[in-house]
């Protein structure tokens, strides 16, 4: 039995801690505080003195008497008159034993001679006459184990006769407690401990041999519960009857489970979206409960419904728990820091961006600096994709962003501005400043980069520069020669004039600049563009920043990942090696189509590439369902004040991402109070039979730009009568 504390003994005694302090130290034990521990030999003590204390001898039980009962039951045949059928009828049988075992210790003590402390000292011989009688008294115990055993069998066989008999000869209704003949065999001081000795050596034999993992020793929490019985115990076994009592267990009331008095603290762990099922379901709570509160905070929510981490931490911290952010971006956060720029820092090219107002002759100053004919093969003659390209001039390598002039190309021209060093200006001598000149000064300042004015068309006659410095000043843009930090440049894109001092104020504004970036080690860069290829794929056009990107390196852009197949320059060409900073390049090998804008870097491996996606798919998808059900709730609050309004569902797939991302601004900026334009969904890439299906459920109008359906979307649509438009 494992030791334990006074204090856990006098629970399982069941007396106060201190009425127990107070027996041990009248026993003669050592005082013993609460915690302090009570051994085996100390607890055998104490009971030696308590029995002696009330009149039960200072000495272990000599003798235990076992009293047992087994019932069965017996079919008694009944007899019927005139009838052949037989009836039987059950009777209750009660067998009763009595047994009573000795321990071998008491016959010992019989036989043991006196003890040998009174005589100070003895001679040897009287020592060896000693141990020739303690020889003689073991051999005389012996001797009357054997025949106490040959006894105790020659009883054992007429107890078992006569308890058949018993059983056969049973009448119905008979007098169950007449078994005095089993009793007195019983009782028959033949039946002596080494009988019981041995049948128990066998029975707990027996035990470890079956019992193993079942149950194996019956205890307490501080062991065995019969303290009072040594360990030497010993006594014959019966063989287990079939039919056992129910043992109904006697339950203590300090392990009862009590319900918690004050209520429990949690610590949960909010991510940074969660719907309101997941949240009950970690503080734990209904979700109803989470409902009403929450209505209660003026908020209506679902059950399914999206919350992100603010409102999720609030609703924890006001029910009454404690709050764990989880930063679902920590792995991009590790793999952004290992990315960061390494190596020795060396000059690159600018990174220069062209805007102003369509038809200004952006595109057309690009393409004499190029000697191409970019125009040409734009749709309208108007820009419509971003275009990227390197020149080599006298003073180094210049990287040129082309961005579209149109109105609806804000957010194009936006992201083109963000990743430049320079901003190139271009506005028309005979025109002056126009709205998207205007609005591309701002994106320059918001970018804050410096801006070039380059003052185009001089060649007309109707020229005007001084117009354009003037109107432009009211913008805060104030040319050099008028006292302010602004380069105004004079060009004309048909007869080349004024080029190269373009190009000098481009080379002296980044010698000001002093780019750097490191030309070795992982590269990271930024998606200028993107568009769906059908022979090759999902490309992107990317514009490396820093490092240096070869073919065959692992990346990630946004939600998509993939292994460099190949890339290609701006003039066609495919790159063999690599590619340093400041130059773009169109990548073959993404997963899917990026979207513009989003940063691209070098990932060691592609298991880490595929985990970060996944990320990012999960919290957009979540972002969108959180929208969505706003949207819905917002939708039903318009129809129950203003009524049912018409509604236009459109489809929409584009080329490239940036006519997408216009396309969708400017049609919904039509929606009135009377009509509103809803866009089911925008892509990029051709129309095909998935996208006609989405439109078949939707109701919507289907419109491509610069696309076509394949075969089979065309089927579908013939089929279900599907309004297919297609622009350039």
């Amino acid at each position: 039995m494992p030791e334990v504390t006074v204090n856990q003994f006098a629970s399982v005694v069941g007396i106060p801690v201190e009425r127990l302090q107070e027996q041990l130290v009248e026993a003669g034990l050592p005082e013993k505080s609460a915690d302090e521990m009570i051994t085996d030999e100390e607890k055998n003590h104490l009971l030696t003195h308590l029995r002696g204390k009330h009149g039960k001898g200072s000495s272990e039980t000599k003798k235990i008497t076992l009293k047992r009962k087994t019932s069965s039951e017996i079919k008694v045949p009944l007899s019927v008159q005139g009838r052949t059928k037989t009836q039987s009828k059950t009777v209750n049988v009660e067998f009763r034993k009595k047994r009573t075992y000795v321990k071998r210790s008491a016959i010992d003590e019989l036989t043991k001679p006196e003890v040998e402390e009174e005589l100070p000292a003895e001679t040897a011989e009287e020592l060896a006459e000693d141990t020739v009688d303690s020889t003689e008294v073991v051999e005389a115990v012996e001797n009357n184990d054997v025949a106490n055993e040959q006894a105790a069998e020659s009883a054992v066989a007429p107890e078992t006769e006569q308890a058949k008999t018993e059983e056969v000869s049973e009448k119905p209704g008979a007098d169950v407690e007449n078994k005095t003949p089993v009793e007195a065999v019983a009782e028959e001081p033949v039946a002596i401990t080494p009988v019981a000795e041995k049948t128990d050596e066998k029975s707990q034999a027996a035990k470890k041999g079956k019992g193993k993992g079942k149950g194996k020793d019956k205890s307490t929490r501080y062991g065995r519960q019969e303290l009072h019985v040594a360990s030497d115990k010993s006594g014959r076994r019966k063989k287990k009857s079939r039919h056992r009592r129910k043992i109904i267990p006697t339950v203590d009331a300090q392990h009862v489970f009590e319900k918690p008095t004050e209520p429990v603290v949690r610590e949960v762990e909010v991510p940074e979206n969660i719907s309101v099922a997941d949240l009950a379901q970690k503080m734990p709570v209904k979700s109803t409960e989470v409902i009403k509160f929450m209505m209660g905070l003026g908020s209506m929510a679902t059950i399914n419904q999206m919350l992100d981490q603010d409102t999720a931490a609030l609703v924890v911290e006001e029910m009454g728990h404690k709050v764990k952010l989880i930063n679902e971006s920590a792995l991009e956060d590790e793999l952004v820091f290992a990315a960061k720029e390494s190596g020795e820092q060396v000059s690159r090219a600018p990174v220069v961006t062209i805007m102003g107002h369509v038809d200004h002759g952006k595109t057309s100053l690009l393409d004499y600096i190029r000697k191409t004919k970019v125009t040409e093969g734009e749709a309208g003659g108007i820009t419509q994709h971003i275009g990227a390209y390197v020149v080599e001039t006298d003073k180094g390598k210049i990287a040129f962003l082309d961005t579209p002039g149109h109105a609806a190309f804000t957010a194009m021209r936006a992201r083109g501005a963000s990743v430049t060093d320079i901003v190139i200006v271009v506005v028309a001598a005979d025109d002056g400043v126009m709205p998207q000149t205007e609005e591309a000064v701002k994106h320059a300042k918001a970018a804050n980069v410096p801006i070039i004015i380059a003052v185009n068309k001089i060649d007309k006659a109707d020229a005007d520069p001084d117009r354009v410095k003037q109107e432009l000043s009211k913008a805060e843009i104030v040319p050099e020669d008028w006292g302010g930090d602004t380069q105004f440049v004079n060009v004309s894109a048909q007869t080349g004039e004024g080029i190269d001092n373009l190009l000098e104020s481009i080379s002296l504004q980044a010698e000001l600049l002093e780019l750097k970036a490191s030309d070795t080690g992982a590269a990271t860069g930024v998606v200028i563009e993107a568009r769906l290829d059908k022979g090759r794929g999902p490309v992107a056009t990317i514009l490396v920043k820093s490092g240096a990107l070869n073919k065959g390196d692992i990346i990630l852009s946004g939600r998509e990942f993939g292994r460099v197949r190949a890339m290609v320059d701006d003039n066609g060409n495919e790159v063999m090696s690599s590619v340093g900073p400041s130059t773009p390049v169109e990548v073959l090998g993404l997963s899917g189509i990026p979207h513009a804008g989003d940063e691209m870097m070098v990932v060691p491996d592609e298991k880490k590439a595929r985990e970060i996606a996944e990320l990012r798919k999960t919290k957009n998808r979540e972002s969108k369902l959180a929208k969505q059900h706003a949207v819905k709730l917002q939708n039903a609050m318009d129809k129950m004040s203003e009524g049912d309004v018409a509604t236009l569902s459109i489809l929409i797939k584009t080329d490239v991402q940036g006519s997408s991302e216009a396309i969708v601004d400017a049609l919904t900026r039509l929606s009135t109070d009377e009509v509103r334009v809803g866009v089911v969904s925008s892509g990029v890439g051709g129309i095909t039979e998935t996208d006609m299906n989405l439109a078949l459920t939707s109701k919507a109008v289907v419109i491509g730009f610069n696309v076509r359906a394949d075969a089979s979307a065309r089927k579908l649509a013939d089929e279900e009568e599907i309004e297919i438009r297609y622009y350039s």
